[in-house]
């Protein structure tokens, strides 16, 4: 068992950790990652890893969001339940995100899975991530100059309709570019559509389960397919990295949702120009390519 190559995918689950939730792209930090500490795997095993070990930042979201997202609970007297029986019920505000959060996804699917090999290969490399690091971080600063003067209109998950939920999902869309941030483009869109910033990053959040479950899931199918074997070196790799990612993202969530109380999003806009630009000099100096 190669004890340094484990160290490395705990680093990266570190990193997935940390910036799948943060408006900052989990894609440009990995590759960041990935330059300067690579993994010793195939290509193959490396282009699974890299979204299969989402997987943990999605539990962390279940975790943190149990009660919101699980619809059944015990029956009790209620105008907010519906029972199935005589001793369970199902909460009618769990049932209604679950149908916005599905409507939401109905974007991303039309256009992720059709596309999602022609992606790989035309669009996931160093160049467009910097590009796309610069030109969200600009967008966020100019959202957020703009909504200094707005009051938000939708500032619970109740007031947010089936349709705003859906112009959401187009927002969440655009994240099938590397480098957009799949929080940041949701959260953009979010705050454009009237929602307040606790809004915007919880809905987010939801909208991660099904969207990284489902690419998670392809992505390993896809593996399987074309004649992937997991050795096990690999599986402790991909378990450690996975692991490491949810107990970083439980922390990144409890902090953004705590920022966000406090502060604008125009922070991560400068950070990911910043980012954006090293990642640009890196390729200039031949450090990644």
């Amino acid at each position: 068992m190669d004890i340094i190559e484990i160290i490395k995918a705990i680093i990266v689950g570190v990193v997935e950790g940390i910036t799948e939730w943060l408006p900052v792209s989990s894609t440009g930090h990995i590759i960041l990652t990935d330059a300067f500490l690579p993994l010793n795997v195939s290509e193959s095993f490396k282009e699974m890893f890299d979204v299969v070990i989402q997987l943990g930042a999605i539990f962390a979201v279940i975790l943190l969001f149990w009660n919101k997202l699980w619809p059944l609970t015990r029956y009790r007297e209620s105008t907010g339940v519906v029972t199935i029986g005589k001793m369970c019920a199902v909460k009618k505000s769990s049932v209604r995100l679950w149908i916005k959060v599905i409507i939401a996804c109905i974007p991303s699917i039309l256009i992720g899975l059709p596309f999602d090999d022609w992606l790989d290969e035309h669009l996931y490399n160093p160049t467009v991530v910097s590009i796309m690091l610069i030109v969200y971080g600009v967008a966020f600063i100019i959202v957020e100059q703009f909504n200094k003067k707005r009051e938000p209109r939708i500032v619970t998950g109740q007031n947010l309709t089936y349709r705003m939920a859906f112009f959401i999902g187009c927002f969440q869309a655009l994240a099938i570019i590397p480098g957009t941030s799949r929080s940041g483009a949701t959260i953009l869109g979010a705050i454009l559509l009237g929602c307040s910033r606790t809004i915007a990053a919880e809905f987010s959040f939801y909208l991660a389960v099904p969207t990284m479950f489902g690419a998670s899931i392809l992505k390993v199918v896809k593996f399987l397919l074309e004649g992937g074997r997991f050795t096990g070196t690999e599986i402790v790799i991909l378990a450690a990295a996975t692991i490491t990612a949810f107990i970083v993202s439980v922390a990144a969530i409890k902090f953004l949702l705590g920022f966000v109380k406090k502060r604008s999003f125009a922070t991560f806009g400068y950070y990911r120009i910043a980012l954006g630009a090293l990642v640009l000099i890196l390729l200039c100096s031949g450090v990644i390519h």
